[in-house]
């Protein structure tokens, strides 16, 4: 049965978000360390011994309260992606040339789009597949980025360039 100490960690650590070293958490929850890491210790059995979504861990930065990795595939359906402004330009550029060599776009955005694709195939925003003929990829937008912008189609660039000229 959990302390009281052992509810305020497991709070401290809930509100906190990141890794706490324990001076960090015996601050917060105004004891000494020596009575944090019991607090800790008790947690953590708590915690492997329950049918939960959460774990709590030490890391290298500290202890913290997150998802089992198990539920990780949870975290990319419901939490919005972060993409940094780079990426999003490298990703319009797909899905509007839909599809791309990796080459073409290389010359198009730069050497930065090597890191940006290998982050958007990660996130599940773009596939990636070999050309027969060629050592460079063929890049494509995918369902999910679609699902994820709420776009049904998006104009070929060729199209929006011919309709400009008329």
């Amino acid at each position: 049965m959990a302390s009281d100490l052992t509810n305020k960690i497991e709070a401290i650590l809930y509100l906190k978000g990141q890794p706490l070293s324990i001076a960090e958490i015996a601050e917060f929850a105004g004891c000494d360390r020596a009575t944090v890491l019991d607090g800790l210790l008790e947690l953590i059995d708590d915690y492997a011994h329950r049918n939960s979504a959460l774990e709590v861990v030490e890391t290298p930065s500290g202890y913290s309260l997150q998802l089992r990795s198990g539920y990780q595939d949870l975290v990319q359906t419901l939490i919005p992606v972060e993409l940094g402004v780079g990426a999003m330009r490298t990703l319009a550029a797909i899905a509007l040339k839909n599809p791309i060599t990796q080459a073409d776009l290389v010359e198009l955005r730069g050497s930065g789009a090597y890191q940006h694709v290998q982050a958007l195939v990660e996130l599940g925003f773009v596939r990636k597949r070999r050309q027969a003929d060629s050592r460079s990829y063929y890049l494509q937008v995918t369902d999910k980025f679609h699902q994820y912008f709420q776009i049904e189609q998006l104009p070929q660039l060729e199209e929006a360039e011919e309709q400009r000229e008329v």
